[in-house]
């Protein structure tokens, strides 16, 4: 009784019945991919960009995933994910201690915390009084815990766990730097993109994030924060510590990253996916 005009697949599970309908209607359908799911799943990752009209990734590294799939090149589309953006920013809510924020699960390892502990001896170096503030919990949270207390680091680390976005934006308001150094997980996926970073960019910090996979897409290298290698703890200890003692350049970099997230809030990104699906509406072809 119901005809739609297109569909939107929003994650590769559900491409079996974007196909199920597009065969039982002809409507064409867009499949969106983000990363990870692509190299853990790669028979449905197939199956769900080879027939699809359109395939939208949010990066340039999620992209190359799917033409490795067998994506026909001029059927990709790549959209960066949106940012919902704060109503405002309180520069005077920054904490009195130099303050790194890290917002991610406490799940995957790649995520980087192990780095970032390894790190913040050499920070402490350079900025005694830094304080780290781990926004998130997971099943890793314990082993963190430990190293950080066997290193001596408590009074500087705080675990905060799992927060709501009030409480979370509050946090990104006090902070000084962001940081997640993410890095290649075992399997070869990474940050499809990192929305994270736009977060907290758009709450006027500079960014901290893994040269690899989507984050080169998330962060402008220079301009919103430093890309270092992932697995390196001292680059990510130097670039922390620059951001920390360089105020002019930490602001310059904030406001680049606020500029960044406005270019990308979800407004503008809702446009460019309405464009694709009106596209496909348009000149779609039978199989």
């Amino acid at each position: 009784r119901y005809s739609p005009d297109v569909v939107l697949s929003a994650h590769i599970v559900s491409s079996p019945a974007a196909r199920a309908i597009r065969r039982l209607t002809g409507a064409p359908y867009a499949q969106y991919v983000y990363g990870q799911e692509v190299p853990a799943r790669t028979r449905l990752a197939a199956f769900a960009t080879k027939r699809a009209d359109a395939v939208i990734a949010i990066s340039a590294y999620t992209e190359q995933l799917a033409l490795a799939c067998g994506t026909a090149p001029k059927r990709m589309r790549r959209i960066p994910p949106g940012v919902d953006l704060p109503s405002a920013v309180a520069a005077e809510m920054r904490a009195d201690r130099p303050t790194i924020i890290t917002v991610a699960r406490l799940r995957e390892r790649y995520k980087g915390h192990d780095v970032l502990i390894r790190a913040l001896p050499i920070i402490r170096g350079a900025v005694p009084t830094v304080q780290w503030v781990v926004v998130g919990d997971g099943p890793e949270r314990a082993s963190y815990e430990s190293e950080v207390r066997a290193r001596g680091l408590d009074d500087s680390v705080t675990f905060v766990g799992v927060v709501d976005d009030r409480e979370r934006d509050a946090w990104l308001d006090r902070g000084h730097v962001f940081a997640m150094p993410s890095r290649l997980a075992d399997d070869g996926g990474g940050e499809g993109f990192g929305i994270v970073y736009l977060e907290a960019g758009a709450h006027g910090l500079p960014v901290i994030a893994g040269d690899v996979a989507g984050a080169r897409d998330a962060v402008i290298d220079g301009e919103t924060g430093r890309l270092v290698d992932p697995t390196d703890h001292r680059k990510v200890a130097e670039a922390a510590i620059e951001l920390l003692t360089n105020h002019d350049l930490s602001r310059q970099m904030g406001r680049a990253g606020q500029r960044n997230a406005r270019d990308l809030a979800w407004p503008r990104i809702a446009i460019r996916v309405e464009q694709v699906l009106l596209e496909l509406v348009g000149t779609s072809e039978s199989f």
